[in-house]
């Protein structure tokens, strides 16, 4: 029976909208992607988020092919490919965030202001600039993510990965909450931060936290590849 997409094409015009309303972008910047059966589905190029249904969605395969869609996949396509092609990435958000922005042009990665800091699995660090859509975007991108979830991109915006589009968009409201957080404490004064034996601790407690969800909760769990 063939996969329907129509879900997976409705979660990214509900996040999409969503994404405008809580200030992480503006007009149509950012995108998203959402793993859908053997496709990926993601947001066209140029299209006003607040109009976009979900015949505007395209489909593409992992090797970037446009499988279904009259419009053109966003311009970050294979910032989003590569993204996806890493070990339980179900969804992909990148944003446009003016706090993560702000931090990239004075700080190489995200303090550790808050706890929070370690939903993300290692340290979130920021990525050398580069022009949006290149190949090197997408490079810097992968060398500051490491085996993190998130990664600030230089003077650009952010991208979160996760393995449903909810989780990867939590992430990045997070995200951008300590970003924020940072930017208005080193606006005060030397921001005292937490030492990293304390984000360690911190980090293990959400890992047993999310295996215990996953394993009582089927929905929770990420799609199989």
């Amino acid at each position: 029976m063939p996969h329907d997409h129509t879900p997976a094409r409705e979660l990214l015009c509900t996040w999409s909208r969503r994404m405008v309303r809580d200030g992480l972008v503006v007009g149509t910047s950012g995108n998203l992607s959402v793993r859908s059966g053997d496709l990926i589905a993601v947001t066209p190029s140029g299209v006003d988020y607040e109009t976009m249904t979900a015949s505007d969605v395209v489909l593409v395969d992992d090797a970037g092919t446009v499988v279904d869609g009259g419009r053109e996949p966003t311009s970050e396509l294979a910032l989003h490919l590569a993204a996806h092609a890493r070990r339980g990435t179900g969804a992909v958000v990148h944003t446009h965030s003016p706090a993560a922005v702000a931090l990239s042009t004075v700080s190489d990665h995200v303090p550790a202001v808050h706890y929070q800091l370690a939903m993300f699995g290692e340290a979130v660090r920021v990525s050398e600039y580069a022009p949006f859509g290149s190949p090197e975007l997408v490079v810097n991108a992968l060398a500051a993510l490491g085996e993190s979830t998130a990664v600030v991109l230089g003077r650009h915006g952010t991208l979160v990965l996760d393995d449903t589009l909810g989780a990867a968009y939590d992430g990045a409201r997070q995200l951008e909450w300590l970003c924020d957080v940072w930017l208005r404490a080193r606006a005060a004064g030397e921001p005292r931060l937490l030492p990293d034996a304390e984000i360690s601790a911190v980090r293990e407690r959400f890992a047993r936290q999310r295996a215990r969800v996953r394993a009582t909760d089927p929905a929770a769990r990420p799609a199989p590849r």
